[in-house]
């Protein structure tokens, strides 16, 4: 353990000498607060070092001792439903010690360790166990079973397992006598640092969709489980609510919310409905599943570089225990802006905008830590980490580094538009300028469960607005009347589409998620009266009479019919709708 002193500070960056014992990112404690402080480079004995928290009162002369190890975070039992900063130190026990105001110093274990976990051993003595095998298992929370794993990089014969029972997570639970010779005592605790990746054995193409119960998002620009997603948009185009939206009701077993040097008062939104709003697939409290990271935009900015790191080395833990999980960051913006303090402090040359070269290739590292793989371990698990961060781009531009060097990297690309927020279509994402590159590889999947027609429809439906788009720039300058009667049918018929299936509404329980089955079904209808809408145009019928049948106003309501009751509904409604187009198209053929 060396130690030096300091011989300079620049806001949260301390250059400190006589530390040529040190590593890169080893983690040090400046001054005698033993502030948290991380090691960015070296020259000579002399270190630069980020430091975590407010520096106001270090002086030159103060001592500076290294751990010898890297940021790391602790995995094990009570991540789940917790509250970290960006440097998984725990708010809630931080303020049940301190009172309100975070204090500088404050030295509290990430994990808690009084209490005590029900633990059953799965692992006997004489099993011969690998890194990532299970060698026990605790029932974290009602819904998930957190694995107690062999630790990487660990693999010998088991020879003395603990009793079923209560412990805390300090506790020897097993003993593995080593390859080598040597005996391992193995806690429910293990650290992994959190700028390396988890390893894995393998990684597999994304073939599922990720649902998030939105409906553009799910039939019109799909996220595979396992792939990468941005969502940028200028300020007040709903962002954070895409994100909230996401959290909430994707269908995977853990979600780990990064709030990335965003507004307090959005943190406070999380804290206070997610403990209130009931998960979809389990009925229990959406914080049975979730793990938070508020690093809000007036804690340290050298905290809030770590905290995208720390949240997704605590998905990779899940994801090694076989779990789907999503991190959901928000926003990669200002965590670029973190790095580009750092960067300017530490008088490296910049690149674009005064972002660090580097900018590029440290996205790319987030991002790349995505995906379907095949876990550690001897028993045959698949885990998958999806990853979602949001951009916020200077005044919407997204030519500027960070967008473009995230478009570059992930595949799903959600494009809000303050147009659309303005005229209260939310979610505002664009459906012009988004895409997702996942459609080909997930086709097979959505026509094994729902038939080839699914992707029938998202195109038809796709083409319909991209008309739309056209007939538009005519309309401006001529008038709807002027254009024929399928023109006018295209328009009304994308007018329900973007209405009566685009547009959803979060504060109407009924609305605010959308099941696939339900997604098909309201888009079939849409795409039915415009069918039957064209085949009556044909045979001479009134295009205004079309327009104003009762069932077309039944589609517009049909999103809003309760979950238990929309198959008869809808039936009912494509029924009607036959009818009454028919009983037009027939007057219509009378008149001609």
């Amino acid at each position: 353990m060396s130690q030096g002193k300091i011989i300079k500070v620049s806001g949260p960056l301390v250059v400190a000498d006589g530390l040529a014992d040190a590593n890169m990112a080893d983690v040090v404690r400046v001054g005698e607060q033993r502030l948290i402080g991380e090691i960015l480079n070296m020259t000579g004995d002399q270190a630069s070092i980020q430091v975590y928290e407010e520096t106001s009162g270090l002086g030159p002369g103060a001592a500076v001792v290294s751990t010898g190890a890297p940021l790391s975070v602790e995995l094990g039992p009570g991540i789940i439903e917790n509250i970290y900063d960006g440097i998984q130190r725990p708010l809630e026990e931080i303020v049940k010690r301190t009172g309100s105001n975070l204090q500088r110093g404050v030295e509290v274990p990430a994990l808690t360790r009084e209490k005590k976990w029900s633990y059953t051993p799965v692992a006997k003595v004489g099993d011969a166990v690998t890194g990532g095998d299970v060698l026990g298992t605790v029932p974290e929370t009602s819904v998930v079973l957190h694995k107690i794993m062999v630790p990487n990089g660990v693999s010998g014969t088991v020879e003395w397992v603990i009793q079923p029972g209560d412990y805390i997570v300090d506790e020897v639970i097993a003993k593995v006598r080593t390859d080598k010779g040597e005996l391992k005592e193995l806690t429910m605790v293990q650290k992994w640092p959190v700028r390396i990746g988890r390893p894995y054995k393998k990684k597999y193409n994304p073939v599922a969709p990720l649902q998030s119960g939105q409906r553009i998002i799910d039939t019109m620009f799909p996220i595979a489980k396992g792939g990468t997603a941005a969502v940028p948009g200028p300020f007040g185009s709903g962002k954070t609510v895409v994100q909230h939206q996401l959290a909430k009701w994707s269908d995977v077993d853990i979600v780990v919310y990064v709030g990335c040097g965003e507004r307090g008062n959005e943190m406070t939104d999380v804290l206070r409905e997610f403990p209130e709003l009931t998960d979809p697939r389990t009925g229990e409290t959406l914080m049975k599943r979730t793990v938070l990271i508020a690093n809000t935009s007036d804690m340290p900015v050298a905290a809030r570089e770590a905290s995208v790191y720390t949240g997704i080395t605590i998905a990779e833990y899940f994801r090694d225990m076989g779990y789907a999980v999503a991190v959901i960051a928000d926003s990669t913006s200002r965590w670029a802006e973190a790095l580009r303090e750092m960067s300017g402090r530490l008088e490296e040359m910049p690149g674009e905008e005064g972002y660090p070269a580097y900018l590029a290739s440290r996205l790319a590292q987030f991002y790349e830590r995505a995906g379907v793989v095949q876990c550690m371990g001897t028993e045959d698990r698949t885990g998958s980490l999806t990853a979602v961060g949001a951009v916020s781009p200077p005044g919407g531009d997204l030519s500027e580094p960070v967008s473009q060097g995230t478009m570059r990297i992930v595949k799903v690309f959600w494009s809000l538009d303050a147009s659309l927020a303005y005229r209260r279509h939310f979610p505002a994402i664009n459906w012009l300028n988004s895409y997702s590159l996942y459609l080909d590889t997930m086709k097979p999947w959505f026509d094994e469960h729902f038939g080839p027609a699914f992707m029938e429809n998202r195109n038809k439906a796709m083409s319909i607005l991209q008309e739309e788009a056209e007939l538009d720039e005519i309309v401006k300058l001529v008038g709807k009347d002027s254009l024929g009667p399928g023109d006018q049918l295209t328009l009304e018929t994308a007018k329900m589409v973007r209405e009566d299936f685009l547009q959803q509404n979060a504060f109407m329980d009924v609305d605010s998620y959308s099941s696939f089955d339900r997604q098909m079904r309201l888009l079939a209808l849409i795409l039915d009266y415009d069918k039957l809408a064209r085949a009556a145009v044909a045979k001479g019928a009134d295009l205004q009479a079309l327009f104003a049948i009762p069932s077309k106003e039944q589609i517009g309501r049909a999103k809003f019919v309760e979950a238990d009751k929309y198959e008869a509904e809808y039936a009912a409604i494509a029924q009607a709708m036959e009818s009454e187009i028919a009983a037009i198209a027939e007057k219509g053929g009378e008149d001609e």
